[in-house]
């Protein structure tokens, strides 16, 4: 009985995304276009680049975007530094740093709440699986 709670609690967590992947918009330097369209999807690799980034520019010919899969550690080093340059004025450089997928794309409507809406609790799954199934 045991060892079927153990599969289960296993095939659960594994179900849950034990291997993080994310997805985001990734391109170089787009004048004006935001690249926010399925064909610069990328995969980011499982668990390194666990956080998508975008860049914006000011520049005397428009507005322009970087996006990129990033190491959450590296975006925020990143973006902390720009930080003062991210004015919105010409010249003006705006690092952020996200981590749903696809989040560096262009801004959404926070959906509303629905008491039909359930997410997995995925981070309690582990430590129920190691007490039940000790090594």
């Amino acid at each position: 009985m045991r060892l079927l709670v153990c599969a289960t609690l296993l095939g659960v967590f594994l179900d849950a995304g034990i291997a993080l992947q994310i997805q985001c918009y990734q391109c170089e330097e787009i004048n004006q276009n935001d690249c926010s369209t399925p064909e610069y999807i990328v995969n980011c690799t499982v668990n390194v680049q666990d956080t998508c980034q975008k860049e914006v520019l000011v520049k005397p010919d428009g507005i322009h975007y970087r996006k990129s899969c990033a190491s959450s550690g590296a975006c925020l080093i990143a973006s902390s530094g720009y930080q003062q340059f991210c004015t919105g004025k010409l010249n003006s450089v705006c690092i952020t740093c996200c981590s749903t997928p696809l989040c560096n794309g262009p801004k959404r409507r926070r959906p509303v709440p629905s008491a039909a809406t359930w997410t997995r609790p995925a981070p309690l799954l582990l430590p129920a699986l190691m007490l039940l199934c000790p090594a």
